[in-house]
């Protein structure tokens, strides 16, 4: 199993924060990874959306859906594969420091099947990696835009 937890303090209001992390259509803006995401449903962050992203990882072209599984506006969004490669998901959480402040935690977990099994702990630290690198991306976006 992959179990990728990781965390940034962002000097933004948690709703900026959130409101733009939760919103699909950025994903190609802050993930490294990801290429390009487009709506498989109505264009509505809600419980039941799906999501279809096109993505990178370690030298493959990944495509997969996700599907917003929870999602409470401004503290956390929950996304599992409707389909794809392996079964994953992927938390945000937002925690608000002070008025100004923001510490988003980014947390993935999954199984990895068939092929991919056999690099599940190379995956998780790739996988620490890229999120490392996505948080510090959305802090600097978000950064210079507040």
């Amino acid at each position: 199993m992959v179990d990728v937890l990781t965390d940034i303090i962002i000097n933004c209001p948690y709703e900026k924060v959130a409101d733009y992390a939760a919103n699909p259509e950025n994903a190609p803006e802050w993930y490294v990874n990801i290429k390009r995401a487009e709506w498989q449903s109505e264009k509505s962050v809600v419980v039941g959306a799906r999501i279809a992203f096109k993505a990178q990882f370690l030298g493959r072209e990944l495509s997969y859906v996700y599907e917003i599984v929870e999602y409470l506006p401004g503290e956390k969004m929950v996304m599992r594969t409707a389909n794809g490669p392996f079964p994953m998901e992927t938390t945000y959480t937002w925690e608000a420091i002070d008025d100004h402040v923001t510490k988003m935690t980014l947390r993935n977990k999954g199984i990895p099947t068939g092929f991919s099994k056999l690099f599940t702990p190379f995956m998780s630290v790739m996988m620490k990696k890229a999120n490392n690198a996505d948080l510090k991306k959305i802090k600097n976006i978000l950064e210079k835009t507040y």
